[in-house]
């Protein structure tokens, strides 16, 4: 019987799980909401969460394609930390990537990254994993004293999977300070924060195999591997086939973000763009907008099939619709006071044409920014997020970007987690596993005919950025 692989994601509101064939056809899926409370954007329980994953575990495994299942992969938040015991227990809830107590502590970690290891990661903010390390040692010292690791929220899976907490990879240390270009931690962390060398993991590549299920979870086949995991983000990345150098995912949802692959790291002075580490010694980097898709429902609730007809009568309008929805821009630049704009008297099917215009102009900003910081071109674009179900903003898109437009079938990081467990259990390598695993469902490819007045648009648009004094 064919190899099965387990991809399991812990999100902020609940837990998926989904059994694939090494050809990447979804087998089963299951998921299940977590019960929240007003405190869950500050603290939740790893222990719900691996109770919730064990009942999706023995659903998957009723199926009878699990009797062969060789490995599993888990992907959660980023940023998201734990303190535990030697035993592996929590000794405080998981500090989630979305509480912002940590503010302070985020400055603090900024200023001391950029003054003694200022070639590393420095972005430091209160979603960071080394400022809640940082805020729980403060504010707990008794509860440090115990402390045997800081894990991740991936790292608590996997652990309860093999019963090896002190693993980690290199996607979740990014923003606990780790540093991915020369693979070691650097000294100031201990040296000038209330953190304890001991504390840290050990890292290594996404997808290397940990050790075996030793929980004790019914019907699990014996020898099954669990592998180093990944942050969601990426892991959506890796499910897109974006693995390549040259091959970059945008994904707009209520915003737009864009994670690529390149050769080298893309340093980028403003800050706009941050690099992960990729398991095939790649890079993978990657910078978010606060221009999206939001714009959709709040303006045009209605029909959008009927909406899309008619605006694909329409394009290209000729028109300018900048849809930010929140003051302020972040990437392609960066625009605090920044704020919409459109053409003065758009309404209806023209307006949502020019909306899907004004956001495809915004991811041509990106790409060039990140051609010009990296030196290495755009080749194609892969797409996932609500806007690729519309085939005509996927038609703007490729005119705008110049570069084919895949939109795949499956992006969950569910999918991901599935890939990445078979890529060194099954697999040679992520890029070899992607090609099996992830697939294409249609591809729009520039068409030389909008492309011209498309060209003319986005001149428009950077003229009109420039004279509001935002880029």
């Amino acid at each position: 019987m064919e190899h099965t692989f387990i991809g399991l994601d812990v999100g902020t509101q609940g837990a998926r799980a989904i059994l694939t064939d090494a050809h990447g056809r979804v087998l089963a899926s299951f998921s299940e909401p977590f019960a929240l409370s007003a405190a869950s954007r500050e603290e939740q329980s790893p222990e719900q969460w691996w109770e919730a994953c064990e009942r999706l575990l023995a659903q998957i495994l009723q199926r009878p394609e699990a009797a062969s299942l060789r490995a599993i992969g888990v992907t959660s938040t980023s940023g998201t930390v734990i303190p535990v015991d030697e035993a592996g227990t929590p000794l405080h809830p998981a500090i989630m990537y979305s509480d912002g107590r940590q503010a302070e502590t985020g400055q603090r970690c900024k200023a001391l990254a950029q003054k003694y290891h200022p070639q590393g990661y420095t972005a430091f903010n209160t979603t960071s994993g080394l400022p809640k390390m940082v805020w729980f040692a403060e504010q707990f010292p008794e509860k440090a004293r115990r402390t045997s690791k800081f894990i991740h929220a991936a790292d608590f899976i996997t652990g309860k999977l093999t019963g090896n907490f002190n693993v980690t990879d290199f996607t979740n240390v990014l923003k606990s300070g780790y540093d991915v270009a020369n693979e070691r931690w650097p000294e100031y962390i201990w040296g000038h924060l209330p953190i304890r060398r001991e504390w840290l993991q050990e890292v290594i590549q996404s997808g290397t195999p940990i050790g075996t299920v030793t929980a004790n979870i019914a019907r699990m086949p014996a020898n099954v591997l669990v592998t180093a995991g990944m942050t969601d983000g990426c892991a959506s990345q890796i499910a897109s086939g974006a693995v390549t150098p040259g091959a970059w995912n945008t994904t707009i949802g209520t915003t737009l973000v864009v994670k690529g692959v390149t050769e080298k790291p893309v340093y980028d002075p403003l800050g706009r763009l941050y690099n992960h580490r990729h398991p095939q010694g790649f890079w993978m980097p990657g910078g978010a907008s606060n221009t999206g898709a939001d714009w959709i429902s709040k303006h045009f609730p209605g029909n959008l099939a009927a909406l899309n007809e008619a605006a694909a009568a329409m394009v290209p309008t000729g028109k300018l619709y900048w849809p930010l929805e929140q003051p302020g821009e972040r990437f392609p630049f960066i625009a605090p006071q920044a704020k919409a704009f459109e053409t003065p008297g758009l309404e209806g099917a023209e307006k949502f044409a020019a909306g899907m215009e004004g956001v495809a102009y915004i991811e041509k900003m990106a790409y060039e920014l990140i051609e010009q910081l990296s030196g290495e071109p755009v080749k194609a674009v892969y797409t996932a997020g609500g806007a690729s179900n519309s085939n005509l903003w996927l038609r703007i898109r490729a005119c705008v970007l110049g570069v084919p437009v895949h939109k795949m079938q499956e992006v969950s990081g569910a999918a991901g987690a599935a890939i990445l467990a078979a890529s060194q259990t099954y697999y040679g390598s992520i890029s070899e596993a992607a090609a099996a695993m992830a697939h294409i469902d249609k591809t729009m490819l520039p068409e030389p005919g909008l492309q011209g007045a498309y060209a003319e648009g986005y001149r428009s648009f950077r003229e009109k950025l420039k004279e509001k004094g935002y880029a």
